[in-house]
């Protein structure tokens, strides 16, 4: 609740505290309470112990000289059912696209100060000279961060090193897709923490409305079907699980993804493997991002080029037509979580699957 426009707030939210001076630091484990606030200047805070809140992200940093600057109070608790306060935020840096994404279908991209660069179709207005360049979602430009003064600074895990830099300038966001609850209830719970700064949650359900009908479609097809799914890199098919990228695969289209059981790290760019371990494995279908193409790599080889080998070719996944190419890599690889992109990664499955 805000009690002064220019002065302070009145809030009730968890957040992990690491010490006792105003400052949270994003992770998991045993929460504190932000019980009170009533001004930057008075710096009134009341902490209580909170167990069982799992935080994946909330930092406030310097609380006191941010309200002072912004007059925004900026926490995020994730996985909680407390929800999110947020006041003022007429200018906004984004360093990553899933929020951007959120934002534009909000209607709020008009508060876009500065972007990151990106090749994704659908976010090209932001990319003006009236919009700042603030780098690209890997490596920030601090400099035209700080030039543009925003309100609040949207970011990835990619800047997760950038995030005490980033934080000297404005309080910063970071929201992550969660795996295990799947990118279709993220993406839900992502866009209604960002509606809630601007009084838009009536805005989400609407938004959000055909993803579960879409899903159980696809669940239908899935059934009793295993997968692998596959990253293309470099000349190379890295194997993913269900704890990284195209986990919406496995986790919510309903592939047994043979990934899963390779005892192998898959989180990140997955693990490499050879195409004998495709034959091996024998699956229904094969799944492949073209991580090349979705960053735009010089000269790189098309998946297809590789993929579809003398080894592969004998796959009855690919004699059944069942090697399926995810037709907008840069949206699965850069911008998973965002409204837009969760309905073209729908789409590319549909297109395969469904007919």
């Amino acid at each position: 609740r805000q009690r002064d426009r220019t002065v302070g707030v009145h809030i009730h939210i968890p957040v992990l505290f690491q010490n006792g001076h105003g400052s949270a630091d994003a992770g998991f484990g045993k929460a504190q309470l932000f019980s009170h606030i009533d001004s930057p200047n008075e710096g009134a805070i009341l902490r209580e112990d909170i167990d069982g809140f799992q935080i994946h992200l909330a930092r406030l940093v310097n609380c006191h000289r941010n309200l002072q600057k912004t007059g925004v109070l900026l926490i995020i608790t994730q996985a909680s059912d407390k929800r999110h306060f947020f006041l003022s935020t007429k200018s906004i840096a984004i360093l990553e696209m899933a929020s951007l994404d959120i934002l534009n279908a909000l209607g709020v991209g008009d508060r876009v100060v500065g972007t990151a660069s990106t090749r994704l179709e659908y976010l090209q207005d932001y990319i003006n000279d009236e919009i700042a360049n603030l780098g690209t979602i890997k490596e920030a430009d601090l400099e035209a961060v700080m030039a543009c003064e925003p309100d609040v600074i949207f970011i990835s895990g990619r800047l997760s090193s950038s995030y005490d830099a980033l934080s000297e300038i404005a309080p910063v966001v970071f929201l992550a897709t969660d795996t295990e609850l799947g990118i279709v209830e993220s993406v839900r719970r992502n866009a209604a923490t960002i509606a809630s700064m601007f009084g838009l949650e009536d805005q989400v359900d609407e938004l959000m409305a055909g993803f579960d009908a879409r899903i159980q479609a696809l669940q239908a097809v899935s059934e009793g079907q295993a997968a692998i799914v596959g990253m293309y890199t470099s000349g190379s098919f890295n194997v993913l699980g269900n704890d990284g990228r195209c986990s919406i695969i496995g986790v919510e289209a309903g592939f047994e993804n043979i990934g899963v059981d390779a005892n192998i790290d898959t989180s990140t760019h997955g693990n490499e493997a050879s195409f004998e371990f495709l034959v091996e494995k024998a699956p229904d279908y094969i799944f492949v991002m073209d991580r090349d193409a979705a960053i735009g790599t010089d000269s790189a080889q098309l998946a297809q080029d590789i993929m579809e080998n003398e080894l592969v070719m004998g796959n009855e996944a690919y004699k059944n037509g069942h090697l399926v190419y995810l037709a907008h890599p840069a949206v699965w690889y850069t911008a998973e979580g965002g409204i837009t992109a969760l309905d073209l990664m729908l789409q590319d499955l549909e297109n395969d699957l469904l007919g």
